[in-house]
Formats: structure tokens, C-alpha cells, sequence
């Protein structure tokens, strides 16, 4: 891509991002889950607004370039992932396309459920430790894997044209997740644990699949005895299909209880519901919508029928998702060059570069009181799965309205603080504001409020969820850091 004579920066570790009017990219999404693997391949184009060094690119097209098979995730007989053959997947689904990885830009890796645990994260990141920062890996908690579904549906953005809440509801292997969309925004996420291979069966109708949950269902529903090995016959799945099925149907109209079969894993909704809008994506979405006709041994079909027939029943607007199976892949990374300076804040300037960091994005702070900063701070962090608690690195993004007055950025601060209160104890804290105001956040935050690790506080920058950032070294003869910002894009 280093053609023409377009402007470039160069970044501490050697490589460059163009700062030209327009960039073209090559990039994939590739999703690794409990139940199924695939990947998206995509071409995006991006144009600078503006004439600044500063301004942003926005991604003017986007084009699906290529889509993988759907495969069933690898596990070896210990329960781990099985690298290797994922990796011989990844090599062919890259073949199949028509690339070889350094014709690739750039692109996420989703990883969700079981693939998702520490060791199996690990061997997924392995895969891709040669392409350096190109990829953004990202672990997906039910929370975060429902707000992607919600985007990669298209449910997001049909919400922006009502005022009336539209649901998605992201039915897979072994979750279903739920998420409230209005206005262009998810208000709210959940999931349960419910899906169509909690229970699945070889061709002979035996066994080899029954996760815990689905032995509580199966037992719920009748199905006394059922385990590995074990024959099943098809009135009895049709049985537990649409008992699933009424669970679904009863979270929808706000009528499932809390408690009921320990089910939810993740808060109950606080929307109860009934909602009467809804987008259906995940593996089970391509029967409810027609587009899958084969079976593969799970429940799948079955239960896509009793959901179907129960959201008749109830009068549902049952709307087209853009993308069902593949909704938490489409999003895939885009690349945005930004500098911050001026005003910047830097404790330790010799701990850059930062890379890959995700951004927990707070939106703009309509009231600058502690209390209603904390609390947004930890909203931010549970809806991407990074704890409440901010165990986890991130960058905290704010948008600020309110000029540089002394009370309203000192309550910011202490909301900061009090949300994530281990940075008194030397936890690394980035913050990100798109106001002129880094460098006084940054001197409040270490001089009143005992701030004792790495302080990195940038502005003139902008962020939203999803996004991930690399802050590169101050760059001394413009005293500015150049910043990359890698987007997930949903459209």
C-alpha cells in the first residue's frame, strides 16, 4: 500500500498509517465460538473529513468480499481448542478467498463462549502473534457478543428510524442473547443459557453433546434420563425444542422470571417487555428466516420452528436481519490515524507505545457529578465484559461539553476514581476526551486524587464502542503522540 506520494506517519515500531485523502483496505472478521467458526472477508474504503491532520476517516463503502464456510469449532479430546486445525481452516478459508495474510490489512478476532477461556485465547492469539498489531483479538462475554450481534444484525441501525424499542435476539449453540436497541443505541444486554447444541445427537440419533443446561431442559421437559450415548427420539427433541422455544418467547414478552431454571447469565432484563419489534440473528436465525435448510444434528431447525410459530401466534413484527449466522463477524477493522497534543498528559512517557487497548466509551456527560460519572464509567466497562471493577486494561473514552471549569472536571475525575478505584494502588489509567482538557484532567487525577500508576490522559480524539487504540511514542519535534484507531465496522 506505500504507493504514490500520499502523506504518511511513521510509528515508533517502523511501520507507517497514511494520512492521505482516501485509503483502501483489505479486511477480515473471524469469528471463533462454543459452537462455529467462519470468517468474512471485506473491502472498505475510507476518506479523511476534512483537510486537518487531526480529522478522522470514516469508512465511505464497504464490500463483502468473501464468506468462509461455517465449520464446527475444533476442540481436541481435553477440551481445548484444537490450534493446529483451526489454523488449517483459517489457511484455506484465506486461500478459498483469494489472499495470502500480507494482502490482508487488517482485521478482529472474535473469540466467544468456551473458545473463549484463558488457555483456549491464548491459542487463538498464538495464530495471529506474527501479524503483530494488524488484528485486534478481542474476548466476547455474553455482553459484549450480544452488542455485536445487535450491530451485525442490522438491529441497531433499524432502530434509528422509531422511537419503539426493537429487540435482538442472537439464538446460537449454546447462548441466546438479547439486546434492546432504540434510537440508534443498545440500552440494555443479556443473555441466557439456552441454545440448539446444548443437546446434539451423531446419525444414529445417539448422544454426543449434553452440556449441563441442557440436561436441566431436557429434564424440564420430560426427557428423563437423556446422557451421552443415550438414543433420542424425534417427538422428544420436537418436545424440548419448543419448550426452548416458550422460554424465548416468554423473555420476549417479559413474562420469564429471574430465578426460573437459572437460566440467565448475566443480569435479568430490566425492560421487561412485551416487545413487539424484533430482529432475529445467530445460527438458529437462518431457519427462522428460511435461508438454512439442512440439518447437522442439533436443534437447531426444531427449534427455529417453535420460535417461529410462537411469534406468529403472538402478532411479533418479525423484521430481516442484514446478517444472521455471521452478525458478531461482520464487523471487521478499520484503521483511523488521529494525533493528540498540545495539551496532553504523560506520567511516564517511556511506557509507550500502547497497543490494542479497547475503549469503554461513556458517551457524553449530560450532568458532571461524581456520582452519575461512576456510574456510567461502570455501565461501560460490565457492557463490554471488562468487570465492573475495571480488572482489565482499557481506555476509558469521554465526551465533554463543559469547558475547562474547575467543579465540573473535579467531579469527573472522582467519578473516574471511584468506579475504578485500584488506579489509587498503581493501576494504569488512559483516558480520552475529545475536549481541549487532557492536561488538566491528567494533573487533577495525579495531584488530588493520588493517581499512582502509569497516567496516560490524550484529547482531541475521538471514540466510540468498539473501538481499539494504539498510542504510539510522543513524537518530540511536534510534541504530539500519533493515535490508531482500530473500528470494528457494522456497515
Amino acid at each position: 500500500m506505500h504507493e504514490g506520494d500520499e502523506d504518511h506517519v511513521h510509528l515508533d515500531d517502523g511501520t507507517f498509517a497514511y494520512v492521505g485523502e482516501r485509503i483502501e483496505l483489505k479486511s477480515v472478521g473471524i469469528d471463533i465460538g462454543s459452537s462455529t467458526s467462519h470468517l468474512v472477508f471485506s473491502g472498505l474504503v475510507l476518506e479523511r473529513q476534512g483537510k486537518r491532520l487531526s480529522s478522522r476517516y470514516v469508512v465511505t463503502a464497504r464490500e463483502i468480499l468473501n464468506r468462509s464456510p461455517v465449520i464446527f469449532t475444533p476442540f481436541a479430546p481435553s477440551g481445548e481448542i484444537d490450534a493446529p486445525a483451526l489454523g488449517r481452516f483459517i489457511a484455506e478459508a484465506y486461500g478459498a478467498a483469494g489472499f495470502t495474510p500480507d494482502e490482508v490489512d487488517g482485521g478482529a478476532v472474535i473469540t466467544t463462549g468456551e473458545a473463549a477461556l484463558r488457555e483456549n485465547a491464548r491459542a487463538v492469539s498464538e495464530l495471529f502473534s506474527r501479524e503483530g498489531g494488524k488484528f485486534v483479538c478481542a474476548t466476547a462475554g455474553p455482553n459484549l457478543e450480544s452488542l455485536l450481534a445487535a450491530h451485525g444484525s442490522g438491529a441497531v441501525e433499524l432502530s434509528q428510524a422509531t422511537d419503539a424499542a426493537i429487540l435482538n435476539v442472537d439464538i446460537g449453540g449454546g447462548t441466546t442473547k438479547f439486546a434492546v436497541c432504540q434510537r440508534g443505541e443498545v440500552r440494555e444486554t443479556a443473555a441466557v443459557h439456552l441454545g440448539a447444541r446444548l443437546l446434539a445427537w451423531d446419525k444414529d440419533s445417539s448422544v454426543i453433546r449434553l452440556e449441563d443446561a441442557g440436561r436441566r431442559l431436557a429434564e424440564s421437559a420430560g426427557l428423563e434420563g437423556v446422557g451421552l450415548g443415550a438414543r433420542v427420539a424425534g417427538n422428544l427433541l420436537d418436545g424440548l425444542a419448543n419448550a426452548m422455544g416458550r422460554l424465548i418467547l416468554d423473555i420476549i414478552g417479559g413474562t420469564l422470571h429471574e430465578g426460573e431454571m437459572g437460566l440467565w447469565i448475566t443480569p435479568v432484563l430490566r425492560s421487561r417487555g412485551p416487545f413487539g419489534r424484533i430482529v432475529f440473528s445467530g445460527g438458529v436465525a437462518e431457519y427462522i428466516y428460511g435461508r438454512e435448510k439442512q440439518e447437522f444434528g442439533d436443534l437447531g431447525p426444531r427449534l427455529a420452528a417453535a420460535v417461529r410459530r410462537g411469534a406468529e401466534g403472538l402478532g411479533l413484527l418479525l423484521l430481516e436481519p442484514r446478517e444472521a449466522i455471521r452478525a458478531t463477524c461482520i464487523g471487521a477493522s478499520q484503521y483511523v490515524v488521529q494525533l493528540s497534543g498540545d495539551t496532553i498528559y504523560l506520567s511516564h512517557p517511556d511506557h509507550l507505545p500502547l497497543r490494542n487497548v479497547p475503549v469503554a466509551a461513556i458517551g457524553s456527560v449530560d450532568e458532571p457529578s461524581a456520582g452519575h460519572v461512576s456510574a456510567a464509567v461502570r455501565q461501560a466497562l460490565i457492557r463490554l465484559d471488562l468487570g465492573d471493577d475495571g480488572d482489565s486494561r482499557f481506555a476509558l473514552a469521554v465526551q465533554w461539553r463543559h469547558g475547562a471549569d474547575y467543579h465540573s472536571l473535579r467531579a469527573l475525575c472522582q467519578g473516574i476514581v471511584e468506579a475504578v478505584p485500584a488506579v489509587r494502588d498503581g493501576r494504569p489509567l488512559l483516558v480520552v476526551v475529545d475536549a481541549d482538557i487532557a492536561g488538566i484532567v491528567g494533573a487533577l487525577l495525579q495531584q488530588e486524587f493520588e493517581v499512582g500508576g502509569t497516567l496516560v490522559c490524550i484529547d482531541q480524539v475521538q471514540l466510540r464502542e468498539f473501538d481499539y487504540i494504539d498510542i504510539g511514542r510522543r513524537l518530540p519535534a511536534q510534541d504530539v503522540v500519533p493515535v490508531v484507531v482500530k473500528s470494528l465496522v457494522f456497515h
